[in-house]
This record gives structure tokens, sequence and C-alpha cells, in this order.
């Protein structure tokens, strides 16, 4: 056992102990988390065997010792130099030996001492010590220090329960200012560290700003600790004297007959839940949190928690369903009036609708419409729904980090709230609604989970039948929903993901098609949403077909009905004006309405020089031209690659470079033209990032064209991955790419041949007015592509050859050019 403080503390303010003399060599006795101060009088209890044949020894001879804290409490033997360098010597008043054989001891502190040399260690120490002086310097400043002190101690002692009031008297009445700060220190319950820096500073005044500082501390801490235990007791009576007048309350109602609303609420939850005809599971479920609730006062915070649970409970669409609509011809008139084309999708309707017919509990299909922004995959959601005749239910998955937007918040916390799933079924009041997740490409992930993939379970036919959402936690049956998704791009949707869904692709519009949606759809809707279709005006196709080209060209529709809505708001205005709305709307009058074309046709200005090739690119929001600048300067051998290229479009254009040095002879070109020259390959719109590797044949067309001063023919486009030995591999997009070209007033473009099938997604008007020729090499592709035919001298056949440093003169192939028709 350590030597700890025992009983209560005294402190002696009458007697001088300045003259109390110190001898030279004094016993040493460890203390553990105590430190005494001079005139402190305090008990303590010693038990081990070396402080008590200390404590022994010393009550036989001279009855004063040197005490000194340990600085590892924990230790139970320490040495000299686990002892604290200052400690007090004491006098010892009494002892008192018990039964156990420890003794209690009370001892008066005298002065402060330094332990300087210690000679003896066993069984106890002893050690040389030396009486440390106090310094003093009295002005002031000291009495107003000293006057600070006492005011603080006095109110410190008026917050602590256990301190007797006499000490503040005994405070006013010292009036020496090293006494005052030993009284003051004896009676603080601080750290250790902190008393012992107090023993060991001589200089008074610091000693009192020390103490006012601590001081200061506490008496934050004790007002705080009060208000805090006098808010709990204020609550406490709150909470109390509800609870009676509630008692009260209940008492009167009883008295005058008055009906019960807690056992109205009761019953009227019972009511709701033997109709919403539930599962099983959830029936219990229900059923048990009632009990619950039955048992909880209605001032409780859990009784809300529990009530807000039931009503989720009873207000989902358990047995609550729509009939579908399998009428197959209304379901294509529904469809057909709302969209225009879109010929897959309204297939593949049509084909649920059939076996759903023959098999009327068929699992829904899970289909992702993917493609480029305005080509109306959320309104053909909603078209879907109103020809099944099914409840719709739109969830924007854009931006979404929080697995829990899916699966719900556990009832744990506060406010917890099921997922979008169920708050979407609860909405549209029907089990077998039509889900619509709206971005599904645009989901995120952090730290609170991944939404990508809960949804796993929710667009898995297998099952969802028995999805669980954590705030519900029970099985909820989603396998007669059907559940739509939309995105921009496949990529950023994780594989698992995309595995589940049936992917139906909706590239961009052609013309053709715009022109059609435009007088179906968008003028007569934009018209009545400006108040103008009580009005004849008429928007005529060239006038269409003019802001298509010219001020709206895009892969969708959106800009299309924005321009359009333009002129119907000058249109609104004239007439509110007093003047008169036109009759027509003419091509003449767009720049009028419009201001001057947005877009127009650079192809050929851009390729009149050798080194510039057009290509065609796919992005997320359909197809695009792009253009391959090359130029050529002294050097040594250097290949720079600008315009914000991937990685792989920039091994494209590597590729296409060593490909061309293989084939320096078959093109014309000196083998050495590469040895003193640098090549630099730009890709305008250097803001935009491009990779791919379908930009290789046009690349490759670029530097043939710089190289022997050929330039590319203006009206061709070209698409194509190729490889070191000069071939062409397919690559994705063709639709989208094609009618980019055609957007641009390209008529002939240049695939590789093995995307020939392709072509069958392209209209037929488009395919009349376009030419396509497939190519298999690099080789076929120069000798279409280049002004004067300067690629006759390479050979469409001749890769077998092309590394055996023999050039063989052969007649270029001929590559396959065709309509597309």
């Amino acid at each position: 056992m350590s030597e700890k403080s025992k009983g209560e503390k005294r402190f002696e303010t009458e007697e001088d102990l300045t003259k109390v003399e110190i001898p030279e060599t004094l016993p040493v006795l460890p203390l553990r988390g105590i430190v005494i101060f001079p005139s402190q009088i305090h008990p303590f209890l010693v038990s081990r065997a070396s402080s008590l044949k200390l404590i022994e020894d010393v009550g036989q001879n001279s009855r004063i010792i040197g005490l000194a804290t340990q600085k590892n409490p924990e230790e139970e033997n320490p040495g000299p130099e686990g002892l604290y360098p200052r400690g007090t010597a004491v006098r010892i008043l009494k002892m008192l030996k018990y039964p156990d054989q420890s003794v209690r001891v009370l001892v008066q502190g005298l002065a402060r001492i330094d332990l300087q040399t210690f000679i003896q260690r066993d069984p106890y120490f002893i050690a040389q010590v030396g009486r440390l002086p106090e310094t003093l310097v009295g002005d002031k400043e000291v009495e107003a220090l000293h006057a600070n002190l006492v005011s603080q101690f006095s109110k410190f002692v008026s917050l602590v329960p256990y301190l007797p009031d006499e000490l503040q008297v005994m405070a006013m009445q010292v009036r020496d200012p090293a006494r005052l700060t030993d009284l003051v220190a004896s009676y603080l319950k601080i750290a250790v560290e902190e008393l012992q820096d107090l023993l060991a500073t001589l200089e008074v005044r610091q000693r009192l700003e020390k103490l006012i500082v601590i001081l200061g501390r506490e008496i934050e801490l004790l007002e705080l600790g009060h208000k805090i235990q006098s808010q709990v007791q204020t609550e406490l009576n709150k909470n109390q004297r509800e609870y009676y007048l509630r008692q009260q309350l209940k008492a009167i109602q009883k008295e005058l007959g008055e009906a019960d609303g807690r056992s109205s609420e009761i019953e009227d939850l019972e009511k709701k839940i033997e109709a919403a005809k539930m599962p099983e599971e959830a029936r219990k479920a229900a059923d048990k949190e009632l009990e619950r609730l039955r048992m909880i006062p209605p001032e409780s915070a859990e009784h809300t928690v529990v009530r807000t649970y039931i009503d989720w409970l009873v207000s989902l669409p358990w047995s609550a369903s729509t009939d579908d609509n399998l009428d197959i011809a209304n379901a294509r008139k529904v469809l057909d009036e709302d969209h225009y084309d879109l010929e897959k999708v309204k297939e593949r309707i049509l084909e649920f609708l059939a076996v759903r017919k023959l098999k009327a509990d068929t699992k829904g299909p899970i289909l992702c419409f993917v493609g480029p922004p305005g080509t109306g995959k959320t309104s053909l959601g909603r078209s879907i729904a109103r020809a099944l005749g099914r409840k719709f239910v739109r969830l924007s998955l854009g931006g979404i980090r929080d697995e829990a937007e899916i699966r719900g918040h556990r009832r744990t916390y506060i406010g917890s709230l099921p997922g979008r799933i169920v708050q979407g079924l609860r909405n549209a009041g029907s089990n077998n609604p039509l889900f619509i997740l709206d971005e599904v490409d645009k989901l995120g992930a952090d730290f609170r989970g991944d939404p990508a993939s809960a949804l796993l379970e929710v667009l898995d036919p297998e099952q969802n039948n028995t999805f669980v959402d954590h705030y519900l936690d029970v099985p909820l049956d989603l396998s007669r929903v059907l559940f739509l998704t939309t995105a921009n791009v496949l990529d950023t949707i994780p594989h698992a993901l995309r595995d589940r869904m049936e992917v139906l692709e909706l590239p961009g519009y052609t013309e053709e098609e715009k022109l059609q949606i435009a007088d179906r759809h968008i003028v007569p809707k934009v018209m009545v949403e400006h108040g103008l279709g009580d009005i004849k005006i008429e928007f005529t196709r060239p006038a269409v077909a003019e802001i298509i080209r010219s001020y709206a060209r895009e892969a969708g529709l959106r800009n299309l009905e924005r321009e359009i809505a333009r002129i119907c708001r000058k249109i609104a205005r004239s007439i509110t004006e007093g003047e008169s709305a036109p009759e027509r709307v003419t091509p003449e009058m767009l720049q009028r309405y419009l201001g001057p074309p947005k877009y127009f046709s650079e192809v050929a200005e851009r390729t009149n020089e050798p080194g510039v090739a057009t290509g065609l690119a796919w992005t997320p929001n359909g197809g695009d031209i792009i253009f391959i600048e090359s130029t050529r300067m002294a050097g040594q051998k250097g290949l720079t690659l600008t315009g914000s290229l991937g990685d792989v479009m920039k091994e494209s254009a590597q590729a296409a470079l060593s490909y061309i040095r293989s084939r320096a002879d078959r093109l014309g070109l000196a083998p050495d033209f590469y040895e003193k020259s640098d090549i630099h390959v730009h890709v305008p719109a250097g803001a935009i990032p491009k990779d791919g590797p379908s930009a290789g044949v046009t690349i490759a067309a670029s530097l043939v064209s710089l190289l022997t001063g050929r330039p590319v023919r203006a009206d061709v486009a070209m698409t194509g991955e190729i490889t070191l030995r000069g071939k062409v591999l397919p690559v994705g997009g063709i639709k989208e790419k094609v009618l980019a070209a055609r957007r641009a007033g390209i008529r002939t473009v240049i695939l590789p041949r093995r995307n020939e099938h392709d072509l069958d997604d392209i209209p037929a008007e488009l395919r009349s007015e376009m030419e396509a020729i497939f190519v298999d090499t690099v080789d076929e592709v120069l000798a279409h592509a280049l002004r004067d035919g300067a690629g006759a001298r390479a050979h469409a056949a001749g890769d077998a050859d092309a590394g055996n440093g023999e050039p063989t003169p052969v007649r270029p192939a001929r590559p396959q050019r065709t309509a597309i028709h």
C-alpha cells in the first residue's frame, strides 16, 4: 500500500515556523499522490515496510523527517531519481498503529527543503537537505495580488460544499503572503504536478500569480457544474409537474365521462393494421410495436418514434395494385402519340405486354435507357407508365452518395426515415408502379456507403421480392415493380449493376426525325405554353431545318425546343404591343428572332492545307466531328501531342507515326524523313479532354497528308482504330458518328469493315443521303482520303511484306465503296 492522505487536514497560522531548526540530514519518506505544504497539518497512512521502519526509528529520536512526492505514483519502491528534488520538512505530531501493522501519522509542515545528496538507501532513504529560502519583495502590486487571492479563495470556499466557511475568515486573517499561498494550495484538489510546482516555486509573487490563475479556472468549472445541476433539477421539476397535471386531467376526463384520446388512438391504429393486409412478417412487427405503444407514456420521446414506425407500416401499399392495360394496340397508340420513332424501345415494351398477357405472374424487366441528353429517356418512362396504366414514380440518383437514400436509416437514429424506394411506393399508393431511376450513371460513393451496391438488390428480379429497408426491417416485395433506369454513358456504371439491366440505346436524332418531332410535338406544345395556342402560326419546314442546322446542332432536342420557345416569346411580345402575329415563320425571319447563326460548316476551310483531317468522335452528348492538325519543323525525332489527349489517344498517334515510318518508301517519303524533324499533332478545342482509339485512322491520314503535301478531302470524315501492321479495327458509336457527319454537311464517311452491320440502326432516309467506305487497312483509307490519290502507291494487301525491307510494287486494292441504303 502507498502512503496516502487519510483524515481531515488543518493549517497552523499562529506558530512562527521560521525559527524551527531543520537538521542537515533527514530521513526521507516517499509520498504517493499528495503534496504537504509548510504550516499544513495533514494525516496520512504508512504501510510500506521501508516507511514503517523509518517511522519506528524516528519515533525514538527526533520527530522531524523529510517528505518527497513520487513522480510515478504506481511505482512501489522508487529510487532517489523517482522522487521530486524538492520536498517538505515536517514534524510528526501523532502516530497511531493499526492491527494490520499500518500506521496513521499526523504531521505538520515546517519548511521547503532541497534533497541534495542521498547518503542512505536501505532500509530507508536518508539525505542531506538544505532549507529553501523564500523571496518576497513587498510592494503595492503584491498587496493587490494578496487581496485578489483572498477574494478568489473566499468565493472558491463558498462554492465547495465540503469546505467549512471558517476558511474564509482564516484566509482574511493571514497577513503573510507566503503563508497565504501555502494555505490556499493545501485545500486545492488539483493535479499533483501543479501542487509540486507550487511547492517548488520560491518566489512568493509567482506563487500568488499562479494560484490566482488556478483558482479562476476551478471557480469557472464549479460554477458551470452548478449551472448544469440547476438545469437538470429544473427539468426534473417540470416533468414532475407535467406528469401531475396529466394525471389530474385523466381524472377529470374520467369524471366527465369523456373518451380517452389514447385509447381511441390505439383502436384507430388496430383498424389500419387490419386494413393494410400486410404479409405475416410485417403484421407481426406491427402488432409487436403496437403493444409497445400501449405501454409507453405519450410524453415519452420513444412514443413518437414507435408511432411514426407504425404509421409507415400501415401506409405502404402491401396489397394495393393497379391492373395493367394489356391491350397491345392501345399501348402502341399511346407510345406513338408521345414519341416519334424509338422503335426498339417500343417493341420491347410491347413484348413485355404480350408475355404478361400469356403469363400473369411474369417478373418485370429491368430496362436501362442509354443515350445523349435530350433524347427523351425520362419522358419515355412516363409514356410507358401511361400505356400500361401504372402509377409513375421518378427518383433522381444524380449526386446521391449515401447508401441510406436507397436502404433507409436504422431507427436508432433521431429523425430516421425509410429510403427513397419505400417513400416512392407509399407516394404511388400501388405495389406495382413504374419506377424510373434517373441518371443512374451519376451515382457517387463516399464514407457513408455506396448507393450503387445498394441498388444491386433492388434491380435483381431474383432478390427484390424480399427487399429489406433498414428502417422498416421487414421484407418488402418489389418484384411487381417495373424498374427503368436512364443514363448518358455506361462506363461509370459498376459492372455488377450494369449486368442486372437490359440496355436499350437511344442514339441521337437525325434531322428528319427532329423535323417530325418538332412538327408533331414541340411546336404545338411550346405555342400552348406561351399563350399562342389559339393563334394560327405555321413554323415552315425549311425554317425548322435551319434552326436545327444553325442554332441547335445537338444529338437531342432540348436546344431545339428552347430556340422555338424563344421565337414564340418574341411573337407573344409583339402581339401584346399591338403588332400582328406572322402567319408563317420562315428561314429569312430567324436572324430577326434568334440573331446570327451559332453554327456553320467550317470543314472545307480547315482542310485546305495538308496536315488537316476530319475525324468522327463519340461523346456523352452524341456524336461530333474533330479535326486533327499536324505540322512539321526542324528538330531531332520529336513527337509533340497537344489538345488534352488521353493516354490511349497518344498511343494511337505513336502507332500511326511508327506505321508511316515503316511504310516510308511506299508512301513516297525519304527513309530518313524523321531524322531531322519534329512533328506536332494537335486536336483543337484544347480545353475539352479527349481519349479513345477511334481517332487512329484520322491521325494517320493527317500525318501522311502533312508529309506528302497532299490535302485530305474536305467532304470525307473517318473513324477507326489502327494497329502497327496497318489494320483498321472496329469502334463503337457508329450511328452517332454518322449523324454528326451529316449535321456537319459531310456526305462520305470511312468506317472499319467490321462495323458494317452497325449501319442497320441508321434511318433509311439518312442511308440514302450518305455514302460509306468500308476499309480493312490504313492503305485503303489513304487511297480514298487523299485528294489526288497519293495513297495509291501503298498496297492495301501488302501487310505481309511490310517488315521485310524489300518493297514490292503492286496495284492498290480498291476499297469497298457503297451507299448507305
